[in-house]
């Protein structure tokens, strides 16, 4: 039995554009998922941490946080797993024992290159199956979005 709804217009989960925009993005990540996790064994987070480092450089793990919505403990985590592996390094910031500056290692920044053209062609064959008109209003949608939540 269909539950009322007190409003002029009926709720539907299938048309709801946040609930479209997740699904979106989780099938795709997953998809993409594939190549860091089989051929790395990469999280998403660290993955995640790895794409930030090598396309800004240096960068504290609170200002990755801000530009990847990772949560506090999966970033610790992510950047401790990477650290350990000699993907990264991580640098005392003078006047802040909290925070460290994290870099790239020469291994970390080989991985983020090799991945990196692994992701462009990943992002290749989703522009095609979108069509270059397609592709092209997406991006400009998903910027829209992203700018007016700023």
């Amino acid at each position: 039995m269909k539950k009322e709804l007190k409003s002029d217009r009926e709720f539907d989960l299938d048309k709801f554009l946040p609930y479209l925009l997740n699904q979106a993005a989780e099938v795709t990540s997953q998809n993409f998922q594939n190549v860091y996790r089989t051929d790395y064994g990469m999280t998403r987070a660290q993955w995640r941490v790895m794409a930030n480092l090598g396309k800004h450089g240096s960068m504290t793990a609170t200002e990755i946080c801000r530009r990847t919505f990772i949560e506090k403990t999966k970033m610790s985590r992510a950047v401790q797993i990477l650290h350990e592996k000699g993907y990264l390094t991580r640098d005392a910031i003078a006047g802040d024992r909290r925070s460290e500056r994290l870099s790239l290692t020469p291994l970390g920044n080989t991985t983020f290159l090799a991945l990196g053209k692994k992701a462009a062609e990943f992002d290749l064959q989703l522009r095609k199956r979108l069509g270059r008109e397609g592709a092209t209003q997406l991006e400009k949608v998903l910027r829209t979005l992203i700018q007016s939540a700023a």
